[in-house]
C-alpha cells in the first residue's frame, strides 16, 4: 500500500519536477508514511548496478562486445564528469556535460549526438525499467549536423587499384570489398568453407552476430579461385597474412595494405569502408531498390543505408526529365 501511494503523488508530481526533485519528494513522502507503519521494498540502486544491467539488458538485444564496451565508456564517463548518481542527474547536467565536452574535446557534432544518442538509450531504459520516472535526455533534442556528400570510388580508381596488387591475395581482397560491399570487419573473420563459388556467395556475421549472405561477381570467383590455389598453408582463414605463419587477416592488416594501395597511387582518402559505400551508391544509381540493398548491407535502418547511398546529381536530374518536365 506505502509503494502504491508513493507512486500516485510522484505520478500527479511528474510534470513539474526534475529527477532530483522527484528523488527528494519520495524521501519526504516516505518519512511521512513510516509513521503509519506501512511497509516498502523498494531498493535505492547505484549508478555502477545500473549500468551493468544496462549493458546486460543491451547484450541480450544482440549487440556486440564492441558496442557495449563503446556504450559502458560513454555512460561511465558522464557518471565520473556529473558526479551524481545515474537517479539523481537532471537535463540541466546532461546539457552542460555535453556542451563542457565538445568544447574541451573539440568533437564534431555528429559525436556529440552520438554521445546524445547512447545516454537517451540508457535513461529511457531506466524509465522503462521503473527506476526512474521521466528521462533527463526527454528535452534534449537531436544535434543538427551539415549532412556531407562523402566520397566513394571511380572506375577508373577501382581498375587502378587491381592493377597495382602485386599479390592474389590482395587482388582478391580489393575484388570482394567492391563486389559485396561487406564490412572489413566481416572479410576478416570468413573462412575457406563459407564460400560458395557454385552460386557466387558466402555468409558472413555482421554486428549484432547477426548473419546474412552476400554475393560476389564472377571477375571475384576468379580472383579469388587463383589467390586460394596458390596458398600453402592449411589455415582454415579466408584471407591470411603474407608472411609465415599466414595467421589471419585483421582489421588492421586490411586497413593498413588498401591505404598503402592508394598512396602507391598517389590517391587520398582510401579505405575499407569507402568500397562499402561505392557499392551502395552504385547500386542506388542503377535502379536497385532500396529494401534490397539494406538486406544486402545489413542494416537494421532503412535511414542508415539511404546515408551510404549518395545518389549522383547527374541521375537527379534525369529522372527529373523522364518523370516530371
Amino acid at each position: 500500500m506505502k509503494k502504491e501511494i508513493i507512486t500516485e503523488v510522484l505520478q500527479r508530481m511528474l510534470p513539474y519536477l526534475n529527477n532530483q526533485q522527484l528523488d527528494q519528494l519520495k524521501s519526504t513522502v516516505d518519512s511521512v508514511l513510516t509513521k503509519y507503519e506501512i511497509a516498502d521494498d523498494s531498493i535505492i540502486q547505484s549508478s555502477e548496478e545500473l549500468v551493468s544491467k544496462f549493458i546486460e539488458a543491451k547484450r541480450i538485444e544482440g549487440c556486440s562486445e564492441k558496442t557495449l564496451n563503446y556504450y559502458r565508456k560513454t555512460i561511465t564517463d558522464m557518471l565520473s564528469s556529473i558526479e551524481k548518481e545515474a537517479m539523481h542527474i537532471t537535463t540541466e547536467d546532461l546539457r552542460k556535460y555535453l556542451t563542457d565536452y565538445q568544447e574541451k574535446k573539440k568533437i564534431s557534432k555528429v559525436t556529440v549526438d552520438n554521445i546524445r544518442r547512447i545516454l537517451s538509450s540508457f535513461f529511457s531504459w531506466l524509465e522503462d525499467e521503473d527506476y526512474i520516472l521521466k528521462s533527463p535526455v526527454r528535452r534534449i533534442h537531436k544535434v543538427k549536423t551539415t549532412s556531407t556528400v562523402k566520397e566513394t570510388y571511380t572506375d577508373e580508381a577501382l581498375e587502378q587499384m587491381r592493377d597495382s596488387c602485386a599479390e592474389l591475395r590482395d587482388l582478391a581482397m580489393i575484388d570482394m570489398l567492391a563486389s559485396t560491399g561487406m564490412r572489413v570487419g566481416e572479410l576478416v573473420l570468413l573462412n575457406r568453407n563459407d564460400i560458395n563459388f557454385n552460386e557466387r556467395e558466402c555468409v558472413v556475421l555482421g554486428k549484432g552476430n547477426k548473419q546474412r549472405i552476400v554475393y560476389f561477381d564472377a571477375r571475384t570467383k576468379i580472383h579469388l579461385q587463383n589467390y586460394l590455389e596458390s596458398r600453402a598453408d592449411t589455415d582454415e582463414a579466408l584471407f591470411v597474412t603474407l608472411k609465415s605463419p599466414h595467421t589471419r587477416l585483421t582489421i588492421g592488416g586490411v586497413e593498413v595494405r588498401i591505404r598503402g594501395l592508394g598512396k602507391s597511387l598517389g590517391m587520398d582518402k582510401v579505405h575499407p569502408h569507402k568500397f562499402r559505400r561505392t557499392l551502395a551508391t552504385v547500386a542506388i544509381d542503377k535502379g536497385m531498390p532500396i529494401e534490397q540493398l539494406q538486406q544486402l548491407l545489413g542494416h537494421k535502418r532503412i535511414d542508415t543505408t539511404l546515408q551510404y547511398a549518395m545518389v549522383k546529381q547527374s541521375n537527379v536530374k534525369n529522372a527529373h526529365r523522364k518523370y516530371i518536365g
